[in-house]
């Protein structure tokens, strides 16, 4: 699975039109995603203080068959190789998504259902 962290207007506008789409994707022609264990970080880096944002799931497999392309490709800045999906990611590929945002003393927790045992 892959993860977006979402801006509102972003995800509702997904829900009227059935696809996601962002600024990125105009922007650079990909849209930004995670796996799991990069979520918290790109949330302290790039969304801190925010509260109001969602967290959403993409299956990757859905993807490929709706010919959606993921490329994993570096990226220096953060020492790791990211998940950039090249087009509109169709709400049938989003089996989840979560309210996220940061807690009063700035953290970021992963959903529930996302933490694994002994973390």
């Amino acid at each position: 699975m892959l993860y977006r962290i979402a801006e509102p207007a972003d995800w509702h506008h997904a829900q009227q039109t059935g696809f996601f789409a962002s600024a990125d994707l105009s922007a650079e022609g990909f849209i930004h995603s995670s796996e799991r264990h990069q979520i918290i970080e790109t949330a302290r880096r790039y969304y801190a203080g925010r509260a109001d944002l969602v967290l959403l799931e993409w299956d990757e497999a859905a993807l490929a068959a709706a010919g959606v392309r993921v490329e994993r490709e570096w990226v220096a800045s953060r020492q790791q190789h990211f998940a950039h999906v090249f087009g509109p990611v169709p709400l049938g590929a989003v089996p989840r998504h979560w309210p996220f945002g940061s807690e009063e003393n700035g953290d970021f927790q992963l959903p529930s259902e996302l933490l694994i045992l002994g973390e």
